[in-house]
């Protein structure tokens, strides 16, 4: 457990700075352009180029290429795994390069259906914009592609930088491009960071003689083989990326500035759950596949039980503050002149309405690796398209009811404090995501527990779900009262009265937690407390695919 634990912790640092500076970007969104029809149109112009790289950069993902990799040099010798690695460079090139010269002749056609409420000149936009950013997904393939190989000769922090020089690349873009480009200059600022991605572990690629080269396809069988194996895995991603398209063309048409909204929301909601469910699951899964191919089933089924105990422990309180502090939260981060109070208001309550499922959503992705850990990949496809669906029949039959109930309307911005903020509507699609994926990660747990690895063993996770909750709902009281206490100390109307208020208010809140944690003896508390004591003495971290961190 501690391996894993410590291992989650230290690859936790790296995806922390990352969304550090993705917070540091989105600040910056909004303070130029605020929540509306510009920035809308700049996250409408990801849909397209994010579908494409689900659909081919991760049919060559490290989590799948990485295995066969060591297969072959186990097998055959570094040689061999150089030769494969550099054809499924070239196929990689040639599909993804071919596939994105189609799309960039077929945007004009695809954009009114990403975004059906949008005007003709942000049509326009949401065109140019999609062409530019065709690149990014050419560059993160590659990026993933070297990723195989930096972590096979196991220069880990290589590839956990590169999110980093991503979001670097992108504020690059709104800091200098902007200025002379427009929005274009944003886009050019994500094929930058896409580029940075991929550069970063060319040195170390040279160093090695490792560096990938054109090379004729031989090994036509192995390559289908590794298709076969990544498709289930790219067909989840692809069917999430469709889902998160069609709320956000819902989202353009409810009003200018909602598809603003439903994104930093979002990319808000993503921080606790890359430091989360991100870490722990992406720690765990070497740990899953080779107890698995040795037929250690106990040792199985302990990994799966610990990472999962870790995920509910730290999410459920995490969640609890992110709703009781949501308010002081998106002002810290996205409050601006720009960036209204009312648009504030708004983000505050679809980002509780999001983070309501943070321990669902990561759940879901331990419980995917565990899956493609036995070699299972069909079952949680078709459970994620599942799911997929039902979302999208949630959005529609929640904002349906929502639209003919006035007393729904009252009750959810009542209990939200959205009272008198246009576009209300938007947070009842992140209520929908949220259904979706707590509904997702209940079937995943279900079927999981009924294979027959698990059928007489458990996972243990009752007791933590009890004293996590408990903790959290202290916690949130705690920070609820704070907050009540601290109005009358810190002048709500400036950035630092605020910040302050928020501040106080959460490490108040975190202390009582750490007391009640330790009143209860808990198990993963005392394990913190260990990992954090050991500091990561002879901790080897792992790295998080583009895909995994949003």
């Amino acid at each position: 457990m501690g391996a894993v634990n410590q291992a989650a912790l230290l690859l936790g640092i790296f995806t922390l700075l990352s969304q550090l500076l993705g917070l540091v970007r989105d600040r910056m969104f909004t303070s130029i352009l605020g929540a509306g029809s510009q920035l809308d149109v700049y996250y409408a112009s990801f849909q397209i180029p994010d579908i494409i790289f689900n659909l081919v950069a991760t049919l060559v993902s490290v989590t799948v290429l990485l295995p066969i990799l060591l297969k072959i040099t186990d097998k055959d010798g570094e040689r061999k795994s150089f030769e494969f690695f550099s054809q499924v460079f070239t196929a990689f090139s040639f599909v993804v390069i071919v596939i994105s010269i189609a799309t960039y002749f077929l945007v004009p056609k695809l954009a009114p259906i990403v975004a059906p409420g949008f005007n003709a000149i942000q049509i326009e936009e949401l065109i140019h914009l999609s062409r530019i950013m065709l690149l990014s997904p050419i560059l993160l393939g590659v990026s993933n592609v070297f990723g195989s190989i930096t972590q096979m000769t196991k220069r880990f922090v290589l590839f956990a930088v590169s999110p980093l020089l991503y979001n670097l690349g992108i504020i690059f873009g709104i800091v200098f491009l902007y200025k002379t480009f427009g929005l274009s200059g944003l886009a050019y600022g994500v094929v930058l960071g896409s580029l940075l991605h991929a550069l970063i572990q060319i040195p170390a690629l040279l160093k090695d003689r490792m560096l990938p080269r054109f090379r004729i396809i031989q090994d036509w069988a192995l390559l289908k083989t590794m298709a076969f194996i990544s498709f289930p895995r790219t067909l989840g991603l692809v069917i999430h990326s469709v889902t998160l398209l069609v709320l956000i063309s819902f989202a353009t048409t409810i009003q200018d500035g909602a598809v603003s909204i439903f994104r930093l929301s979002m990319n808000l909601q993503n921080v606790p759950l890359a430091l989360v469910g991100a870490s722990f699951s992406v720690a765990a899964f070497p740990a899953l596949a080779k107890d698995f191919t040795s037929g250690k089933t106990k040792e199985f089924v302990q990994t799966i039980g610990n990472a999962a105990r870790q995920i509910i422990f730290w999410s459920i309180p995490i969640t609890v503050l992110f709703i009781v502090l949501r308010a002081q939260i998106v002002r810290v981060i996205l409050g601006s002149s720009v960036f209204s109070w009312e648009d504030t208001r708004l983000a505050a309550a679809t980002l509780a309405m999001f983070v309501v499922s943070v321990t669902a959503q990561s759940l879901i992705l331990l419980f995917t690796r565990a899956f493609y850990a036995t070699g299972d990949t069909r079952r949680p496809v078709m459970i994620n398209f599942i799911s997929s669906l039902v979302i999208v029949l949630f959005a529609i039959l929640i904002s349906y009811f929502y639209n003919g109930s006035t007393v729904l309307q009252d009750i959810v911005t009542s209990m939200l404090r959205i009272e008198g903020v246009p576009g209300k509507k938007v947070v009842m699609l992140a209520v929908a995501y949220s259904l979706g994926s707590i509904v997702n990660a209940f079937i995943l747990m279900l079927v999981f527990r009924k294979q027959h690895i698990l059928k007489e063993r458990s996972l243990r996770i009752k007791k933590t779900f009890t004293e996590s909750l408990l903790g959290a709902l202290v916690m949130g009281l705690a920070a609820y009262v704070a907050l009540h206490i601290l109005d009358g100390l810190f002048s709500l109307s400036t950035f630092g009265g605020i910040f302050f208020q928020g501040l106080f208010a959460g490490l108040f809140a975190m202390a009582i937690g750490i007391w009640i944690f330790h009143l209860l003896d808990n198990e993963e508390y005392t394990a913190l407390k260990n990992a954090i004591q050991r500091k990561f003495k002879g901790v080897k971290t792992i790295s998080v695919a583009h895909e995994d961190i949003g």
